[in-house]
């Protein structure tokens, strides 16, 4: 479970909603969501699927507009930043997508991958910097660079192209990370090492996570804090320990009690 080293408070989200369509077609995906990430904090937003989880990673991530509400970053409404300057915003808050196929040019290699990301920069790192940096964060989610640069991404296993992509979203040294469901597409071996990974960078670098999950038992060994979706509300929230330990939600209380437990024979 992650350590409790959270600071001030770096983003915050008010009242939240996104609506699909309109009239009587209309379909409320969140409703009135709020809450704050604060900084080298480890937070699981969780929920079944259609819950409205990864709508509010796509508004927070600036890939989709709320219908209402507002999503504030270091004091700073994300609307705006995201007029002025995407990029900035984007230099700052990076994602891992549960998808690595469906983010990755199936044609680059790893190298072109990861040299993508730093677009984003300001201005350009000489290419001695650049090869430096690719070879800094492979090596931090565990990967070695002279294994993997000159590999297409299907030469990659599942494990391995994760990986990547968290690497990739390194490259730009971002102050949050939103991580939707990044380990179900890959084998329940490599799921702890992955998540130790992410874990160990909030460690070395302070960076804030957003763990996006519909596993309770993946949320509560991760997070130090839990909010619990369901039909596009926030139902419930607090401590890991708390949430867990004295759950108020009905739907809180379902969730623990469909997580597996070994018992004796």
């Amino acid at each position: 479970m992650g350590g409790s080293k959270a600071g001030r408070v770096l983003l915050e989200a008010r009242n939240l909603t996104r609506v699909f369509g309109s009239g009587r077609a209309a379909v409320t995906a969140v409703d009135g969501v709020s809450f704050h990430l604060r900084e080298a904090e480890v937070v699981s937003l969780v929920g079944e699927s259609g819950s409205g989880k990864s709508t509010v990673a796509r508004m927070l991530l600036g890939l989709l507009p709320p219908t209402a509400g507002t999503i504030r970053f270091e004091g700073r409404e994300v609307s705006r930043l995201l007029r002025t300057d995407r990029k900035a915003y984007w230099r700052q808050v990076q994602a891992v997508f549960q998808d690595p196929f469906a983010s990755f040019n199936p044609f680059a290699r790893v190298e072109r991958l990861l040299a993508n990301s730093l677009h984003l920069l300001p201005g350009r790192l000489p290419p001695g910097h650049a090869r430096a940096r690719m070879a800094e964060v492979l090596r931090a989610v565990g990967l070695e660079p002279e294994a993997v640069l000159s590999r297409l991404p299907h030469q990659l296993s599942g494990g391995q192209r994760q990986r990547v992509m968290i690497a990739r979203a390194l490259m730009l040294k971002p102050r949050l990370l939103i991580a939707d469901e990044p380990t179900s597409m890959i084998d329940a071996s490599s799921r702890v090492s992955l998540l130790n990974v992410l874990l160990d960078l909030r460690e070395e670098l302070g960076m804030t996570i957003l763990f996006i999950t519909h596993d309770l038992g993946l949320a509560a060994y991760t997070s130090n804090r839990l909010l619990v979706m369901q039909k596009g509300r926030l139902v419930e929230e607090g401590p890991v320990e708390e949430v867990l330990g004295r759950p108020k939600n009905e739907y809180t209380q379902k969730l623990l009690a469909d997580v597996p437990r070994l018992h004796p024979v």
